[in-house]
């Protein structure tokens, strides 16, 4: 009885042991290796001149991935240790059962084909840098924030509070909205007798005033200006505006150069356009309504 009592305190003091060590090597570890992957990506990113928000993306992205691998690692190292406490020759133990599993085996390597697809594709989005943890992508369909980029799938979460996992194999076409810079495009409507020289004059001013305002210099790359002119009908004319921002901010330099525009337009006395599209339902429901 004595013996068991020890031999008991013997395993347990083992499996202890073994516990401990694992959870301070997975912390040291994890700290580690965010410390070397955000160094590392700091230096690369300002010798290539990325932007703050692409360097610290970047990391983002590393980060969660070295981690998933690195707890993956010690789980499976310390699990062993402790079975190696429970059956010390579990190498000899186990060898036959391995042998005689190997049909099983086969089958399940066929069953994990698009689990390893998955895995493969995520090493390959990663470094390929595709699209990064904060970038707002479009995978095929499922569009939204990307959230967490895991060694199987993606997690994105859209406007509307969805989240949606896409599976890394099934990435197929991807649309990043926020690489490297994105474009502030806003299209104006006005009247066909509008002074068009006058209405551009008016929004290469706005965009210069935004540009250098200290709200917004550090968001704008290249000054919103009249790029050409867009659909033409009867009621409307569309002067279509562009400029390059940083990544993530074309839709609150859109909305204050918007607000802008017309604010401005209302001052000069330049009239908006009816958009041909908005008239045809109406047109449409006073026919039906006199048949």
């Amino acid at each position: 009885m004595q013996s068991l009592s020890s031999w008991f305190e013997y395993i347990w003091v083992q499996c202890f042991t073994i516990v401990v060590i694992g959870l301070i090597v997975y912390f040291l570890g994890s700290r580690a290796i965010i410390f070397f992957v955000n160094r590392t990506i700091k230096v690369t990113g300002k010798h290539q001149l990325w932007h703050e928000k692409d360097i610290q993306k970047r990391q983002a992205t590393l980060d969660g991935l070295f981690k998933s691998i690195w707890r993956i690692i010690v789980i499976g190292c310390f699990g062993y240790a402790i079975l190696r406490v429970f059956i010390p020759d579990i190498t000899t133990t186990l060898a036959p059962l391995f042998a005689s599993a190997g049909i099983i085996g086969i089958a399940l390597g066929f069953g994990a084909q698009s689990l390893i697809k998955d895995f493969l594709s995520g090493i390959f989005i990663i470094s390929e840098n595709q699209y990064r943890v904060g970038d707002i992508v479009d995978l095929d369909g499922a569009a939204g924030t990307v959230e967490r980029i895991g060694t199987r799938s993606t997690v994105l979460r859209d406007t509307e509070g969805n989240v949606h996992f896409v599976p890394n194999g099934l990435v197929g076409h991807v649309i990043n909205k926020t690489m490297g810079y994105s474009v502030a495009r806003v299209i104006i409507s006005v009247t066909p007798e509008t002074d068009i020289d006058k209405a551009t004059a008016i929004i290469n001013k706005i965009g210069e005033e935004m540009a250098n305002d200290e709200k917004w210099i550090n968001k704008i790359i290249e000054a919103p200006h009249y790029v050409m002119i867009g659909e033409l009908s009867a009621t409307a004319v569309d002067l279509i505006v562009s400029g390059k921002v940083q990544p993530s901010d074309q839709w609150s330099v859109n909305a204050e150069l918007r607000r802008r525009i017309l604010g401005e337009f209302e001052d000069q006395n330049i009239e908006l356009g009816i958009n041909q599209l908005s008239v045809m339902p109406q047109i449409r429901s006073k026919k039906k309504k006199r048949s």
